[in-house]
């Protein structure tokens, strides 16, 4: 077991939403969406993982973890969303191993993975992507541009047996997965990319 500070203890029976990602940086979107997972499936805690470097993505133009976890903090700005470097203290890179690696360290956690809608477009180029889907519920959220092209993307169709109603999206945390909700929130046009290009401008 490793060992981390509060408020991570495997003893703890929380019902917690992982939002992973770069971070590169972090931006109102994020928190927007986490609030609303908060809220929609009556989640204790969402914890960002700041991850030290995406698989998909080039090293190049990728600040220092340090640097994305403190803008990370800022942004958040909420008690009930935590952000941590727990790829790094765990040594993965890829999500599936994260996520095995988060269910045995809190073997009575109840994980939902929560993803943009934007990232389910192209959850089929993930490592292991089927195994992430069979270890715990998934929940996706609208992201402006994306509702259609991810509703049809593989992964969806894959897992529209398993596709659970927005108003039961409160007990998602609580399902055996698979398990999988889409919901609508609001939708804000932000993303990393954009707030990058724009610093270079």
């Amino acid at each position: 077991m490793i060992k981390l500070p509060p408020p991570f203890g495997s003893h703890q029976r929380l019902r917690v939403g992982l939002l992973g990602g770069s971070f590169n940086p972090a931006h109102a979107a994020h928190r927007e969406i986490s609030l609303a997972a908060l809220h929609r499936l009556r989640l204790d805690q969402v914890w960002w993982l700041v991850s030290p470097q995406n698989p998909l993505k080039s090293a190049r133009g990728m600040a220092p973890l340090a640097q994305r976890l403190e803008g990370a903090r800022r942004v958040s700005s909420h008690p009930r969303i935590i952000v941590t470097a727990l790829e790094d203290r765990l040594s993965t890179r890829y999500t599936a191993d994260t996520l095995n690696a988060l269910r045995r360290h809190y073997p009575v956690m109840r994980f939902v993975w929560l993803m943009g809608a934007d990232n389910l477009s192209q959850m089929r180029h993930w490592q292991d992507w089927r195994h992430i889907a069979a270890l715990m519920p998934i929940a996706v959220l609208d992201r402006p541009g994306y509702s259609l092209k991810a509703s049809s993307s593989l992964v969806a169709q894959a897992l529209r047996p398993y596709r659970v109603a927005q108003s039961q999206a409160a007990a998602l945390a609580a399902r055996q997965a698979p398990a999988f909700v889409f919901l609508k929130t609001k939708l804000n046009p932000l993303s990393a990319t954009a707030i990058r290009a724009k610093r270079k401008a």
